[in-house]
């Protein structure tokens, strides 16, 4: 045992030099700028910076199957729930079946009717779930234990339940894990990662056809809704897949389920002219069938043309709040949305550029939706990167944007960033709510998010009265980030930087928790993933 130890811990320590040549050869200048960073003790920097790289080297992931090695012979206890996987029958059945049976599961081989194979299923006695797998795939040797565990643990209305996987080469080689987040209904809409990586509860039945698989696991979901369960996440990559269903990018608008109610939008400035006058003329131009009222919370400019540019605007296009006080972005906005008559809000910022006319009814058909709470744009930055594609918490000890950086163009993780779902948090930078919903949760909390996360609490709270907060893509607006109002960097802004983020993991426990085993990992984001970087923005391996 000693001697396999020594040979792990040499491979883990090649592999892990390995991918830091790696990470300093795809970006020299940035990886010496961390390597200061670290030794000046400016070490959160140093990390934020360097997770992504690291992350997206070549070898990461091997290095990161090295580091958890250790994790794979953990003993457990074998549950009691019957399995059975049902093969399609073609190239490379072998090597899925004798994975099968190395992982303790029954296996059965579908050659033509799975229908009739589902029927006899059905009639078996006892506790007994179904786990269709492709020709060619492979499960993870440790399946069994885990997946039959989960069954014995889910309640009778959780009738589905799945892994994380990533795909197998003929030499048996492993690449590209996808680790995913829980449950996401809206996601699963465009990205079909559960079909060839779940198990089903059997008894359920499906209409004969080509894609038997798909159809078992939408009958699964169905039903967990129809009996108010939950489908049920095994964060454990146990699945090798020779191929998996790809993300569909979508092109058309979602249509609303019903008629746009009005919509007032507030939008705080102080002075910067050029900036509002920007955002005012895409406000303008933006394509809306109901009433659309503008509020603009002038929050003390001096500069004298912002103010002649002011008093100018047509009451009938916009009307100017005026509000001298410190500013509080939370205060700002909650008096504007005492004072607004639209049933939708939209928060909007002074720095936003409005390219795509279509983009409030966008974010409006998602908004009236029953179960949506929040709904976020994709923002880009001027050089056209992503600033905003929803809000991950626990990154960093607090939250962060996802997929940063990124080029909407760019694959990213699993096209992420491209695809409506449902997010923990979005931006106020530009964001819908219902106004019954935003009353609903007190507004913005403008005793401890003056200025920073108060977007980030908002969501939470919202999510805590049952609604989703939502990311729509196809709502694209350039942010010119923080332009008019600059970066706390003085001593006063970081003193209350540092009391907004305290506040916010003391509320809602964003912290980096530390683990032997593991080491740091951010509190459990929903729809984010404990394997995934808690350093980064770009969804990359944790290392």
């Amino acid at each position: 045992m000693a001697s396999i130890a020594h040979q792990v811990s040499g491979k883990t320590a090649y592999l892990r030099l390995l991918v830091h040549a790696q990470a300093m050869a795809l970006s020299p200048w940035l990886y010496a700028k961390c390597a200061f960073w670290r030794l000046t003790g400016k070490r959160l920097r140093a990390r934020l910076r360097l997770a992504p790289i690291l992350g997206s080297t070549p070898h990461a992931y091997n290095l990161w199957q090295a580091l958890r090695e250790n994790e794979r012979d953990t003993p457990e206890e074998m549950g009691s729930a019957r399995l059975i996987a049902l093969v399609e029958d073609g190239d490379g059945t072998e090597a899925t079946l004798e994975s099968l049976r190395q992982a303790g599961i029954e296996a059965q081989i579908i050659a033509h009717d799975a229908d009739a194979a589902l029927r006899a299923l059905s009639n078996e006695q006892g506790e007994l779930w179904v786990m269709p797998l492709a020709s060619g795939d492979r499960v993870n040797p440790r399946a069994g234990k885990i997946y039959r565990n989960t069954a014995d643990a889910a309640p009778q209305s959780g009738c589905l339940i799945y892994a994380d996987d990533d795909l197998i080469d003929r030499k048996g080689q492993r690449k590209a894990p996808h680790f995913k987040p829980d449950w996401n209904s809206e996601l699963f809409q465009y990205h079909d990662y559960l079909t060839g990586a779940a198990i089903v509860r059997a008894g359920l039945r499906v209409e004969p056809g080509d894609d038997w698989a798909r159809a078992l696991i939408e009958h699964g979901i169905s039903t967990t809704r129809e009996l108010g369960g939950e489908v049920i996440h095994c964060p454990t990559v146990l699945h090798h897949r020779r191929k998996r269903p790809e993300p569909r990018v979508p092109t058309a608008h979602p249509k609303p389920g019903s008629p746009l109610p009005s919509v007032s939008v507030l939008v705080p400035t102080r002075d910067r002219v050029d900036l509002l006058r920007t955002c005012l003329e895409g406000l303008a131009r933006t394509d809306y069938p109901q009433s659309t009222e503008i509020i603009v919370i002038d929050n003390g400019s001096t500069d004298p043309e912002t103010r002649d540019y002011l008093a100018s605007l047509d009451p009938d296009f916009a009307r100017v709040l005026r509000d001298d006080r410190d500013f509080n972005f939370s205060a700002l906005n909650n008096r504007a949305a005492v004072e607004a008559k639209g049933e939708l809000l939209c928060f909007l910022n002074n720095d936003i550029q409005i390219a795509d006319p279509r983009w409030l009814k966008a974010m409006a058909a998602q908004a009236i939706r029953p179960e949506v709470g929040a709904v976020g744009a994709q923002l880009l930055y001027p050089d056209g990167r992503i600033q905003h594609a929803g809000v991950v918490t626990g990154i960093g000890g607090a939250a962060a944007h996802a997929h940063r950086l990124l080029r909407p163009k760019d694959l990213g993780y699993f096209q992420r960033h491209n695809l409506p779902q449902f997010a923990s948090a979005v931006t106020a930078a530009c964001m819908v709510v219902s106004r019954h919903k935003f009353d609903a949760v007190g507004g913005y909390d403008e005793d401890k998010f003056a200025v920073s996360f108060n977007d980030v609490d908002l969501c939470l709270r919202l999510r805590a009265k049952g609604w989703h907060n939502l990311y729509e893509p196809r709502a694209q607006l350039v942010h010119h980030e923080s332009v008019s109002r600059g970066r706390d960097l003085d001593p006063v802004g970081s003193a209350r930087q540092r009391r907004e983020v305290e506040a916010l993991q003391e509320r809602w426990g964003t912290q980096l928790v530390m683990s032997e085993e593991i080491g740091e990992r951010p509190a459990h984001d929903p729809f984010h993933h404990p394997e995934l970087s808690p350093y980064s923005e770009q969804f990359v391996l944790r290392l």
